[in-house]
């Protein structure tokens, strides 16, 4: 995982589990194409913010990547998504929220606070276009902005 936000390669890590929708390099992304990312499916509470207790452990094992050797002096951008449920502005602030519950989590378990940038997209980049309502396109996307 360490290397796939570092730089567009395949290998894997070991002792660090995170479950992913995609880990790759997402050269489809507006804003950030050809950057290393990671979309996760955490879980929040319906029309909120908090982050489920069942994500909280992806979310430990994120912040110990993020603070390694090899990523630790990276800054990262903490995407938030929604699906296309609610109005635009609605999702926007929502998707914002989220971002920022997953970067204060990230905070919490020791990453500098100065190295993520927390960002609200709403509905505007869906991982799934084709089911706009479908669950993939509630994620949050970590993506490598070094």
């Amino acid at each position: 995982m360490i290397e796939q936000l570092k730089a567009p390669r395949t290998r894997s890590l070991r002792n660090l589990s995170v479950e992913a929708v995609s880990a790759q390099t997402d050269a489809a992304s507006a804003g950030t194409p050809g950057r290393p990312s990671l979309s996760l499916l955490i879980q929040f509470d319906f029309n909120s913010a908090r982050v489920r207790p069942e994500s909280q452990q992806a979310l430990a094992n994120l912040s110990q990547a993020l603070q390694s050797a090899e990523l630790g002096a990276s800054r990262f951008a903490v995407e938030g998504h929604t699906d296309a449920k609610g109005s635009v502005d609605y999702n926007l602030k929502l998707s914002q929220q989220r971002a920022q519950a997953v970067r204060d989590f990230l905070k919490t378990q020791g990453v500098n606070e100065a190295r993520l940038v927390a960002t609200g997209k709403g509905s505007a980049e869906l991982a799934n276009a084709a089911e706009p309502f479908a669950a993939e396109n509630r994620r949050v996307r970590i993506v490598n902005l070094d």
